[in-house]
């Protein structure tokens, strides 16, 4: 799909490579800035990228076992939502910071407007993830300048339901959003803003959410299972928590109830599965756990705004 272009450079993302119809690097004082994540080497990975104006978006999958890095250094902010993903052995850096987390399962990283960002590893499982790209002219917190500090590897359920939101908006693709788009960006700013230099450790286990190792574990079975109907009941144990205790604890961990979180999930995966032009939407609906198509079809307007086959057409 045709993106209009970061600072004018009109950008086409597809399966594993970038086509562009200007130079894709902006010089400014001598730094070179990127206009998106470069991502070497590029066939290691399938994007698929859209945007408007002041926003866009781009869905990432790394498969497992591919040895990738991410380079980005650019005019606009960043900020990278990791559905899931785990790596044998890397470093990820931006400027002064440094992280070797291995486990990306439901973290966020944020890198402002011209701060140098490398990420580098052998995925050790399927890696799936969103960069947002925002310029700062509507990414204001709304208290004024604030400056934003660089974030690696951050667990927050406010900044990531507001991604989400930012995320599914511009993938609408609708103008008419623009000023909801705005309000988001100012809401996410303030969200980014709240925190101090102290936050940008690893953070605490969010207040009467889900431990990290019932993150993964329920993310890992849902994953697993992207296809069948998941018990709730079966993810509580799991969790080892009550019923009850489990469908407040994973809303307050990702910001969604668990049967929306699936959903999302198989969107995402759905949006990838488009891009291959060999596979039917029949056989793509089939494999998420959908019987009939028109089901499919459905969840996936009602997630996208789009219908499969007007999603596949704008991005031959």
């Amino acid at each position: 799909m045709r993106q209009d272009g970061i600072d004018g450079v009109s950008v086409d993302i597809v399966q594993g490579r970038e086509r562009v119809d200007a130079d894709p690097l902006k010089s400014v004082g001598g730094t070179v800035h990127h206009q998106t994540v470069k991502i070497t080497p590029a066939e290691a990975a399938k994007r698929l990228g859209t945007g408007w104006h002041w926003w866009h978006s781009e869905s990432i999958h790394v498969p497992i076992g591919s040895k990738i890095e991410f380079h980005f250094q650019g005019l606009w902010h960043l900020l990278a939502l990791y559905d899931e993903g785990m790596r044998k052995n890397g470093e990820t850096t931006i400027d002064g910071l440094r992280s070797r987390l291995r486990s990306f399962v439901h973290k966020l990283t944020f890198v402002p407007a011209g701060c140098a960002y490398r990420e580098c590893h052998e995925a050790g499982a399927s890696t799936r993830l969103t960069f947002l790209y925002l310029n700062p002219a509507a990414f204001r917190a709304s208290d004024g300048e604030t400056a934003l500090l660089p974030r690696l590897y951050f667990e927050d359920s406010l900044v990531w339901e507001t991604a989400s939101k930012l995320k599914h908006t511009i993938e609408s693709g609708q103008a008419k959003h623009a000023p909801y788009l705005e309000a988001l960006s100012g809401v996410l700013a303030h969200e980014l803003s709240r925190v101090d230099q102290e936050l940008v450790r690893e953070p605490a286990v969010i207040r009467g959410g889900l431990a990290s190792w019932q993150k993964r574990a329920v993310v890992g079975y849902i994953e697993e299972h992207l296809g069948e109907q998941i018990c709730l009941l079966t993810l509580a144990e799991l969790s080892r928590l009550s019923l009850h205790h489990f469908c407040r604890a994973f809303k307050q961990s990702f910001g969604i109830p668990a049967h929306q979180y699936q959903v999302q999930r198989r969107m995402e995966v759905a949006k990838l599965l488009l891009a291959d032009r060999t596979t039917s939407i029949t056989d793509i609906a089939l494999s998420l756990g959908y019987a009939q198509t028109s089901s499919f079809s459905s969840a996936f307007r009602k997630t996208t705004g789009w219908t499969p086959t007007v999603f596949r057409r704008e991005f031959e």
